[in-house]
């Protein structure tokens, strides 16, 4: 019984992180860049698109399915950060705990 009590208290302890990873995680906002900085997007933790700067430079009519695919570009590399820090925040939470492969958390 002692081992079962003791894994019932790493279980409460391990919800506890990633409730508290989550929290900050929601809390953070990650920025994208692509254009070499002439377009800028600001992504939520939890992947909401929350803010778009575009420089002055490419308003230009002609200009404009350049920068359709620039804001795409910005938007997949703050999305590919926030997967990083999400990664690398629930390997923290976890304590060291493996999981499957394929397995993602938070769910």
């Amino acid at each position: 019984m002692k081992n079962l009590a003791g894994m019932m208290k790493q279980a409460q302890q391990m919800q506890q992180k990633m409730a508290e990873m989550q929290a900050r995680l929601e809390a953070a906002e990650i920025e994208g860049v692509a254009g070499a900085g002439l377009v800028r997007v600001t992504l939520t933790g939890k992947g909401v698109l929350k803010g778009l700067k575009v420089d002055p430079k490419l308003a230009d009519p002609a200009e404009i399915e350049m920068l359709e695919d620039l804001v795409v570009a910005a938007h997949a590399d703050a999305k590919s950060k926030l997967d990083s820090i999400m990664e690398s925040e629930t390997k923290n939470a976890m304590g060291g705990i493996s999981l499957p492969p394929g397995l993602k958390l938070p769910f």
